[in-house]
């Protein structure tokens, strides 16, 4: 008998050995511990293939349960293996983060499954020798007692924080392939040369598959509160009126009420078999039942890997990733009586005024009632209202009783918090939470980042999850696209729930893929309201782009030329942290230009000579340049303040993720006579941000996401009644383009030379402004008669200027650049 169950690690993988061992040396004497250390073993062996399988791609974030479930690891570790692996890093989870007492029987299988999926290691990627093919998992070998003290859930969370911090970030060293070292890439060479040969011999090992299953059940049964005390009643419940021989049958799980009414029952198949095989033993398992009792259960099937859920009353079958908590149950069986009609429901006309609101709306109810469809999809131009129509949405729901909790979901705080206190204005009463900073918080509406939605769903309590699948009956996606569901696609997937997208890309750029995940023909959303005619109906204005006087080298490849596998790449970079694209797409030349002094300047000179001006034509109206990156945001405020310096530096601000105290300066830009009036953004305020005085947009970097593009036009499209004077509203907005993103988009609408502005220095002395600009253009250099020529500007200015004005200091109508001596 082996010291170990783990020996056969010990000469390729001797950091794993060392956690696996400790772990099978304290699963009698300290389970906790245990179904920790055997999830730390897990942890390593999963680093050690994401760094040296190049098969694998990295997820959204390098941790355990993210990197088990990105669909390169599961495909190729396969159900069963897959399956091992969420259930030790479950049982690992509990243990770092549930009080009650960890069970002997919990660290055993946890120890138990590790050694399987260790074995499933060896024999795909061991350079040397391999596991021989008999090795069985022997519980004898593991020792009864420990002269080591237990851990308490404080020690073993510092140690988790510990491990963290010292592990290498998977994230750092795969993203870039250029900092991969010489041992490394060889190491890899040799590993593919390995796992190529070792996946030729056939894998004959016993893995115990409906040992797995049942303990994999159990345990989402009982992170759903499900205690299955009770054999012959939680589980092998006879039943009768089956249509067999001797009419019995024996329900493998029967969830029941506090009425002692059945609410569920699972029917658990082979591991190997497709559970939807299932579904009619299932179907008269329900029929017996609710013969028996007068109430017709909720029908699950699973294999232990895949689960099912059939609430035959309402919806076909659909996949789930769990078990329903008893209130979640009791709630889907009520609502099959007194769940009540949408269409004839009143929508809250103090919530939504707008026809296309009212009418999305009916719309997405159309889908869910008559239909039965769970997903919907709605495209609605940004300014159009989209929060108001999901407040709406989500009262009519709840008053219909449709929906319990809802959760509503952006990939900003900023949008979070924004969505939050338009949920508390309009509709109080449903007690709106923001899970960003109130995670332990009750209401019936929650509010979250992805990011911290991601981190919320492994979370548990006292052994329960913190957010069943059920939790939900409704999400609702901001800027719903192909990117977030290959990032957070989890979160979708995990909660079994009404779903409705909102994206302001129009219905004819919004790719097949994003179309295929809501169920729906591509071009065809659940509702659509876009930009034109919000437009027409003078509900936004539009852009008008401003003609661009120099031709600068910029990336030409169009959005549409480019293969489904490139867009996909394209969008995914609109996540980035600051806003830039790969590398590999911008040429050189595009970077240097983008820092290039000259180039700088010309854009800023442009801009403020033919951006749209306010107050009176003296002053430019509110706008957004968005930068590549912070250094590039940085470098145009500097050329600004050094072109512009009688504006001290409060004219232009960079407002970035790393501006300290960035929502004071947003507050103050968003006020319409207080500086600052231009605000350099990278990523902040590309989206969600409200401004309507914003009148400006410069586009001065690459974009090549469509739905990013689209969120960036929707800063300037909102209705602004008195911008210019009372009853002067604002008609249009500008876009100045200097990186070719309307040509790469095919959006060429009809541009225009932009306006210098009637400024009151303009009106009152058009002609001094003309000389102003002349003298300025002749200033270097000048001998001779050009000397005489300037002394002669100065004297016609002079004479042009009335005594009054002439007291004043002339940069507060005119802003001119200071002129730089260039060769």
């Amino acid at each position: 008998m082996p010291d170990s169950n783990f020996s056969f690690l010990s000469p390729e993988w001797p950091d794993l050995h060392d956690a696996a061992s400790k772990a099978e040396a304290l699963a009698y004497s300290d389970a906790r511990t245990a179904c920790f250390l055997a999830r730390r073993g897990l942890e390593v062996m999963v680093h050690w293939i994401y760094k040296h399988d190049t098969a694998l791609r990295l997820p959204y974030q390098d941790n355990l349960s993210a990197l088990i479930h990105e669909p390169t690891f599961k495909t190729m570790a396969g159900v069963t293996v897959f399956a091992k692996t969420a259930l030790i890093n479950r049982l690992g989870n509990q243990a770092v983060h549930g009080h009650r007492p960890v069970q002997q029987f919990d660290a055993l299988t946890a120890v138990r499954e590790l050694f399987h999926v260790a074995y499933w290691l060896a024999h795909t990627y061991a350079r040397g020798a391999k596991p021989p093919h008999g090795l069985a998992f022997d519980p004898d070998a593991l020792p009864k007692t420990t002269p080591l003290p237990k851990q308490t859930i404080e020690q073993l969370q510092r140690l988790e924080t510990e491990l963290r911090e010292r592990d290498e970030k998977l994230s750092a060293l795969l993203t870039d392939k250029t900092a991969l070292s010489a041992e490394l890439t060889r190491l890899r060479v040799e590993i593919a040369e390995a796992k190529k040969a070792n996946t030729t011999q056939a894998d004959t090992h016993d893995y115990s598959e409906e040992q797995t299953r049942d303990c994999f059940i159990d345990l989402l049964l009982k992170e759903a509160g499900w205690p299955l005390t009770r054999e012959g009643h939680d589980t092998e419940y006879p039943v009768t009126g089956m249509p067999n021989s001797s009419g019995e049958g024996f329900v493998d799980y029967v969830l029941w009420g506090d009425d002692g009414l059945p609410l569920a029952l699972n029917e658990a198949k082979r591991t190997k078999r497709d559970p939807r095989v299932g579904q009619r033993q299932a179907e008269l398992y329900a029929d017996c039942l609710e013969k028996q009792f007068g109430r017709r259960p909720i029908i699950f099937y699973s294999n232990g890997y895949d689960h099912w859920i059939w609430d035959d009353t309402n919806y076909p079958p659909r996949p789930v990733q769990g078990f329903y908590k008893k209130d979640e149950l009791e709630l889907l069986i009520q609502r099959c009586t007194t769940r009540k009609k949408l269409e004839d429901a009143k929508i809250n006309e103090a919530i939504i005024d707008r026809y296309y609101q009212t009418r999305g709306i009916r719309r997405i109810g159309e889908a869910f009632e008559i239909d039965r469809d769970r997903k919907t999809l709605v495209v609605q131009a940004t300014g159009g209202g989209k929060t108001r129509l999901a407040i709406a949405l989500s009262d009519l729901l709840m008053r219909c009783n449709w929906v319990k909790r809802a959760l509503c979901l952006a990939d900003r705080v900023a949008l979070v918090n924004q969505a939050v206190n338009a949920f508390k204005k309009h509709l109080p009463e449903a007690s709106p939470v923001n899970l960003v900073t109130e995670k332990d918080t009750e209401g019936r509406v929650f509010v979250s980042t992805y990011q911290t939605m991601m981190g919320l769903i492994d979370e548990t309590k006292e052994g329960q999850r913190r957010f069943g699948v059920g939790h939900f009956d409704l999400i609702i996606i901001d800027e719903a696209h192909r990117s977030v569901y290959q990032k957070y696609g989890a979160i979708f997937e995990y909660f079994d729930s009404l779903l409705v997208g909102l994206t302001a890309t129009p219905r004819e750029d919004i790719d097949r893929n994003t179309y295929g995940l809501f169920d729906l023909e591509k071009g065809v959303p659940t509702d659509a309201y876009e930009l034109g005619d919000a437009v027409a109906d003078k509900f936004l204005v539009p852009a008008q782009p401003v003609s661009v006087p120099v031709k600068f080298q910029r990336e030409g490849i169009k959005y549409e030329n480019l293969s489904e596998e490139e867009k996909e790449q394209w969008d995914a970079q609109e996540w980035s942290g600051d806003g830039s694209t790969p590398d590999y797409v911008e040429a050189e030349a595009v970077n240097k230009w983008l820092f290039n002094i000259d180039m700088v300047d010309k854009v800023l000179e442009h801009l403020m000579t033919r951006g749209q001006k306010v107050a009176g034509g003296d002053r430019l109206g509110k706008t957004i340049i968005f930068a590549k990156n912070q250094a590039h945001a940085d470098f145009i405020q500097e050329r600004f303040d050094i072109n512009y310096p009688s504006q001290a530096g409060k004219f232009a601000r960079t407002i970035t993720f790393q501006t300290e105290y960035a929502q004071s300066l947003i507050d103050d830009f968003s006020q319409k006579n207080k500086a600052p009036h231009i605000a350099i953004s990278v990523d902040m305020l590309d989206t969600g941000i409200d401004i309507p005085e914003v009148v400006n947009l410069v586009f001065f970097k690459l974009v090549r996401s469509k739905t990013k593009f689209w969120q960036m036009v929707g800063r300037g499209t909102r209705l602004c009644p008195d911008l210019f004077a009372p009853g002067k509203h604002r008609e249009f907005f500008y876009i100045f383009d200097y990186c070719q993103n309307l040509e790469f988009f095919s959006q060429n609408p009809e541009g225009t030379e932009g306006a210098l502005g009637e400024s009151l220095g303009k009106r009152l002395f058009k002609t001094r402004l003309e000389l102003i600009t002349e003298l300025d253009n002749k200033r270097f250099g000048l001998t001779g008669e050009a000397l005489d020529h300037e002394s002669e500007l100065r004297r016609q200015t002079a004479c042009l200027l009335h005594d009054e004005v002439a007291a004043m200091n002339l940069d507060n109508f005119i802003i001119r650049p200071k002129r730089r001596l260039v060769e």
